[in-house]
């Protein structure tokens, strides 16, 4: 591939990540390359749709255009410092202890076991390492500092979520399991064939023993996949739920919010959580964004909504997505907590290095 092609292609891929797949809406559609079985609830056959969405279809050319060039995206600086992990413990045997990484990219450790979610440690989030949206900050642990990685959480195969080149370091240094949803296991495969022994993909609803005491399941989210030029709804997308003798957590990747939306019934499904890990960034212009990225008001609704304890705010601040400036969703989020009269220390946005123990 030419430095032209790959140009273009990053281009392509870095819309796809936040627009709906607007860059693919001319494309005729394929047969899909990463999953085969019969029709459901949120598979017609060929592809994967978020619950009540079945006609949830790309934005088209013209919307795509008039947001890249309408104006209103807020300078990035190039450098937005943020705190380092000390070195993460062997393990966390009693109690839990949550570092975020960086943007989605979160270190959990509960029940004697160390999972990641989503690790991006690359410099970009692209599909080459020349272009492409860029991070402002260090990840927040360094992959020399880890511990052993017993687990390996994949929520969807977007490249601000799922970075080949880190999990397959990740892979070679601790040999962990790999947990995706249906498809991304295809994907992983075909990047990196040395991964297949270590791949587990599941449909929402599907529950996954880590160990006697750690359980991982599969639930629904309000959004989309691509990864390439014609794979659009493809892969099916995810969140999950942690189940661990120090309480459950609600690790959210990304998801848009409706008020008739999945979050009650994970209340009910599961009586409420210890911890919700929720994105509070790349939501602007809502017009644009709303279907699949929340906004922090909208993210509190989905604090109450799930009956969380405790809440971080994620999805922010590393990597120059969509028009709002660097510093917006964690002043937005301080507005909408204070607005729905909570304790501002129930649900802060957290820089990468941040640690939540409890």
């Amino acid at each position: 591939m030419n430095r032209r092609t790959a140009l273009k292609l990053v281009g392509l891929s870095s819309l796809a990540a936040v627009s709906g797949g607007s860059a693919y809406a001319m494309l005729s559609k394929p047969a899909n390359p990463y999953y085969s079985g019969p029709p459901s609830d949120h598979f017609d056959g060929q592809r994967f749709f978020s619950p009540g969405r079945a006609n949830f279809r790309d934005k088209s050319s013209l919307d795509l255009l008039r947001w890249q060039f309408g104006g209103g995206k807020e300078a990035w600086p190039s450098a937005f410092p943020s705190p380092h992990a000390d070195k993460p413990p062997a393990r966390v045997e009693a109690g839990l202890r949550v570092t975020l990484v960086g943007h989605a990219t979160y270190l959990i450790q509960t029940g004697g076991l160390n999972i990641v979610i989503d690790p991006v440690w690359s410099d970009r989030a692209s599909p080459v390492s020349f272009a492409g949206p860029r991070r402002v900050n260090a990840p927040g642990i360094a992959l020399v500092d880890l511990p052993k990685i017993d687990a390996v959480l994949l929520t969807h195969n977007h490249y601000d979520h799922m970075d080949v080149a880190s999990i397959s370091q990740l892979a070679k240094a601790f040999a962990p399991r790999i947990i995706v949803p249906l498809g991304n296991d295809a994907i992983l495969r075909a990047a990196d064939p040395d991964l297949a022994p270590r791949l587990s993909a599941h449909d929402w609803g599907d529950a996954v023993a880590l160990s006697d005491r750690v359980q991982v399941t599969v639930e629904p989210t309000l959004h989309w996949s691509a990864r390439g030029l014609g794979d659009r709804f493809m892969a099916l997308w995810a969140n999950f739920v942690i189940d661990g003798p120090a309480g459950r957590i609600y690790a959210c990747g990304d998801t848009g919010y409706d008020e008739a939306s999945i979050f009650p019934a994970m209340r009910a499904k599961y009586g409420g959580f210890r911890l919700a890990l929720l994105p509070i960034g790349a939501y602007e212009p809502r017009w644009f964004m709303k279907e699949q990225h929340m906004n922090p008001e909208e993210a509190t609704k989905v604090f109450a909504e799930l009956g969380a304890e405790a809440a971080i705010g994620h999805h922010w601040g590393t990597f120059n997505l969509t028009n709002e400036g660097v510093e917006r969703p964690r002043e937005a989020l301080a507005v909408a907590v204070s607005e729905a009269k909570l304790d501002p220390k129930l649900f802060p946005a957290y820089l990468a290095g941040q640690v939540w123990e409890g």
